[in-house]
């Protein structure tokens, strides 16, 4: 088993449970651990005729342009990792020379 410490550009984590942990950018963060919780929590009242009961989400990704959340639920837990997400390499037109 992977531990959530050594995921690949993690920079933090939450794991929200009655006694919880965190680490990185995500410790003792109760701001941020409010916001997810109130996120799940949304998702189960979402319209059931959409979405039908017992069909819960798997992952949530919330994506800003230089970090990511990924949000997941195991065990009665709820997982929260914060990435850092690399720069994309841009290709820049090459100039075409005339011969």
């Amino acid at each position: 088993m992977l531990s959530i410490e050594r995921i690949p550009d993690q920079i933090g984590y939450l794991v929200l449970t009655e006694d919880g942990a965190s680490g990185g950018d995500l410790e003792n963060d109760e701001r941020i651990a409010s916001v997810i919780v109130g996120l799940v929590m949304l998702t189960n009242k979402i319209d059931p005729k959409a979405f039908p009961i017992g069909e819960g989400f798997e992952k949530i990704s919330i994506t800003y342009p230089d970090h990511c959340y990924i949000i997941c639920l195991s065990n009665k837990k709820i997982y929260v990792v914060k990435k850092k997400l690399l720069p994309e390499k841009s290709i820049e037109p090459q100039q075409f020379i005339d011969i």
